[in-house]
């Protein structure tokens, strides 16, 4: 079972941070539902989140980083992209860009883009400070719900992580995805709206 930490806590930010230097799953909050992050650079750890989850590989994974700018070391983005993603980030939205050859197929699925996660959460952006890039993936088992307080955590996820930051109740609406180079909204969540909007605007 994952140590339950107080997310408020800078020790416990500190500890979780080291957890996934050292190759292990942590559970996160965020604006939306809880996280399971790993760091995004090590296939082993990544591939220990698919199993968590029992994801199929084919099926890709997010990163998550601190910033916009952090980010243009893990992906390549267009003038539009960096556009959008300097309008709607940090932010509840996972943006799909082309991923520079330092991210691992087995987080893509063997794709060349991938997604990426700018959360608008204290805790999540703390995580990520210290260590980045982590996978953005929901910290549920698939096919289940997602999890909006440590209280609904799957047991298969518990067992899983060594560490579990409890930041209390999350919305429980996920990220709206989207790739902008397409024009396309890949799943509606918060901000739809003003993400088809911006969208409609620049086509």
């Amino acid at each position: 079972m994952a140590d339950r930490l107080d997310a408020a806590s800078e020790p416990a930010l500190d500890r979780a941070a080291a957890a996934i230097r050292n190759g292990d799953l942590v559970v996160y909050p965020t604006e939306t539902v809880y996280g399971l992050g790993a760091d995004a650079l090590n296939p082993e750890a990544i591939e220990a989140v698919f199993e968590a989850k029992g994801r199929g590989r084919d099926d890709p994974i997010s990163l998550g980083v601190p910033s916009v700018e952090a980010a243009m070391d893990y992906v390549e983005a267009t003038a539009l992209e960096r556009a959008f993603m300097d309008e709607f980030l940090p932010g509840p939205i996972t943006v799909v860009l082309r991923k520079r050859d330092l991210v691992p197929d087995v987080l893509t699925g063997g794709r060349e883009r991938v997604g990426v996660r700018v959360p608008d959460h204290d805790v999540a952006l703390g995580l990520f400070e210290r260590v980045a890039p982590v996978t953005a993936t929901s910290a549920n088992v698939s096919g289940r719900a997602s999890v909006t307080s440590l209280e609904d955590l799957d047991p298969e996820i518990d067992d899983a992580a060594a560490v579990a930051l409890d930041g209390g109740e999350s919305s429980g609406t996920g990220s709206t995805v989207v790739d902008v180079a397409a024009g396309t909204i890949h799943r509606r969540g918060h901000t739809a709206d003003a993400v088809e909007a911006w969208l409609q605007e620049r086509a």
